[in-house]
């Protein structure tokens, strides 16, 4: 193995006799100090937090070395996730008037609907959800996803739901 390595014989047998260097030492308690920081935040803190974190403490680190100790001890932060705003709260269309009344109960099937959106995270972005329930039967009837929250969404629900249903002429608000 020496001969491979390129390590004389005598090296070898010193080396396993020699204390650990003061660095590795320094660095096997900064990683339990880095650990128990990353710990704290849930795993969210970074190199730079951590800095600050460790600053706090009176130790003098450089977010470098931090970042160093952070990849050989496998600890990734998780970012947080950016708000993103899915409804227009201000529109200049006019509001559909409420004709349920909150009325959530139903005599028969096909006789009320009700619809609703949802996003859900991927890992290829947001994909939209728009649904349509018939309320007597509490089934989903008709169904849409899409990667962008717009009104053909919505739509492809209900002509799905009328596609499968094939309800009698209706009253529709929308």
């Amino acid at each position: 193995m020496c001969r491979v390595l390129e390590v004389s014989i005598s090296g070898y047998y010193a080396s396993r006799g020699r204390p650990e260097s003061e660095r590795i030492t320094k660095d096997r308690v900064l990683t339990e100090k880095i650990r128990t920081s990353f710990e704290e935040s849930r795993g969210t803190y970074g190199a730079l937090r951590i800095k600050a974190d460790l600053h706090e403490q009176g130790e003098r680190v450089s977010r470098q070395r931090i970042g160093r100790l952070m990849r050989q001890a496998a600890l990734v932060a998780r970012g947080k996730r950016k708000f993103r705003t899915t409804t227009k709260v201000k529109s200049s269309r006019p509001v559909a008037e409420n004709i349920l009344a909150r009325e959530f109960t139903a005599d028969g099937p096909n006789q009320k609907w009700v619809t609703d959106i949802t996003y859900l995270p991927t890992h290829e972005g947001w994909l939209y959800l728009a649904t349509v329930m018939d309320l007597y039967s509490r089934k989903i009837v008709g169904w849409a996803l899409n990667e962008r929250l717009q009104t053909p969404l919505v739509t492809a629900a209900l002509e799905m739901a009328v596609g499968r249903r094939k309800p009698p002429r209706a009253r529709v608000s929308m």
